[in-house]
């Protein structure tokens, strides 16, 4: 380690030498030309089917330097194509349903009011009644409807309560039996009413042969009495039944469970009645704009409007995803971002490149830096903004312009305790400055020699 530490010493105290100490004396140093590298990476991956550029080539912004595969995302924008006429015919389609729709809506209305005419003019006639302060015309339909409606949620509820109370009554033993009476007896009604038929249509069938020839008559008329004594028999039947079922009812008609289970429907008779009555009167004020049939149409025109609305959005959901498709192709040519040279080239025509990674690396020719390191005793004659001179070894006959650009304010290369002033003298500072290259003569690496003048 001591050893490199003095090695270092040494070097730096040649180039002091070099340079010189006195501030008489011209400032010269060295360094290598510098150039700011852009590698160019794909942003997409794929197999590279074109090479439009070599290592040492000029080029400039815009300029192909490759091509990526791109015949996968033909094959999707095609598709994305297709979908895309796809959904312009829907659009085509809803539009076409909601003109027609928006005609029926137009026809149903003209329609209906007309029809509601006579009840929109006898509003105006009719005076209002005793016990309400306002005339007929005084609230408007839809108030109205509202009012109606509420009366059918009211009535609803009632319903819903009467049932309710009939169902508990029936949970009652005493209550359960006298409902099976009266399920019986309405069962038994219907046989017997079922049986009477029969045997009516027995007696008809028998005045219809009357009418035959006597001949005939001899020959059915056997077959005729069995079919009226059979009806006969049903009919006995089936009113015997009935009594019974009767007789069981009215047994039980006196109990407190009876007068319970008729209260409990009359109540519930009362309450349907209330809630049918109120849904009639919901439909007569259906009238005009408010009739079923317009609001039917009216609810088809706006379904159309959102399948329209849909179709819309298809369309420029097609479309995002068709730009989308095209800026993936776009992104399979590979082009210069700046004008300059081609450094380095690190890909293959054939092989496959993933996104990010360098395929190749260019520098701008006219945009070159050197760096040097300047000895502390003279720090302080360069100024930002300072012109200097520079040679190269390829060029040993023209001088180059150089401005300084960037001045370190950190020393480098120090020793680790500096207590003289010949230590002081061994710590140099960077300096960067710009080149003018106007001919692309100087090339980035090249070594250079410096000269500040005095």
């Amino acid at each position: 380690m001591k050893k490199i530490l003095f090695l270092i010493i040494i070097l730096t105290l040649a180039l002091v030498g070099c340079t010189g100490t006195d501030a008489d004396t011209a400032l010269e140093t060295s360094g290598v030309i510098e150039a700011t590298e852009i590698t160019i990476a794909p942003e997409l991956g794929g197999r590279i089917v074109e090479i439009l550029a070599d290592e040492g080539e000029s080029v400039s912004a815009g300029d192909i330097l490759f091509r990526l595969d791109d015949s996968l995302l033909l094959a999707q924008r095609d598709v994305a194509n297709a979908t895309l006429d796809s959904v312009r015919a829907a659009k085509a389609i809803a539009q076409t349903g909601l003109d027609s729709a928006n005609v029926h809506y137009t026809l149903a209305l003209d329609a209906a009011l007309t029809a509601d005419e006579i009840n929109r003019t006898t509003d105006w006639r009719i005076d209002a009644p005793g016990r309400f302060d306002q005339p007929a015309w005084y609230f408007t339909q839809a108030e109205q409807l509202a009012a109606a409606e509420f009366e059918v949620e009211d009535a609803e509820a009632d319903l819903a309560a009467a049932k309710s109370a009939l169902s508990e009554i029936s949970l009652n033993v005493n209550g359960a039996d006298f409902l099976e009476a009266e399920f019986n007896l309405a069962n038994a009604r219907a046989a017997y009413l079922v049986a009477r038929d029969v045997y009516s249509r027995s007696q008809a069938t028998a005045g219809r042969e009357d009418r035959k020839d006597q001949d005939e008559k001899d020959d059915k008329k056997e077959d005729i009495d069995e079919v009226i004594d059979a009806a006969v028999d049903v009919l006995d039947d089936s009113k015997a039944l009935l009594d019974n079922a009767e007789k069981e009812y009215k047994d039980l008609l006196t109990t407190q469970a009876a007068r319970d289970v008729l209260k409990a429907r009359a109540k519930l008779a009362v309450a349907q009645e209330r809630y049918n009555t109120a849904l009639d009167q919901v439909r007569a004020l259906k009238t005009g704009a408010l009739s079923p049939t317009v609001v039917a149409a009216q609810t088809a025109v706006q379904q159309s409007e959102a399948t329209l609305q849909q179709a819309q959005t298809a369309i420029t959901q097609a479309k995002m995803q068709l730009a989308l498709i095209d800026t993936q192709i776009e992104k399979m040519v590979v082009s210069a971002p700046i004008n300059g040279v081609i450094l380095t080239r690190s890909i293959e025509l054939g092989e496959v490149i993933q996104p990010g990674l360098a395929a190749m690396t260019v520098a701008p020719l006219d945009e070159l830096t050197v760096t040097v390191y300047i000895p502390e005793d003279r720090y302080g004659q360069i100024n930002l903004g300072d012109s200097a001179t520079l040679t190269v070894d390829s060029f040993p006959d023209e001088v180059f312009e150089a401005v300084v650009t960037r001045i370190a304010d950190k020393a480098e290369y120090t020793p680790r305790n500096v207590q003289t002033k010949e230590e002081r003298q061994t710590t140099v500072y960077a300096v960067e400055l710009s080149l003018s290259n106007p001919n692309g003569k100087l090339k980035p690496g090249m070594p250079a020699d410096v000269n500040f003048g005095k």
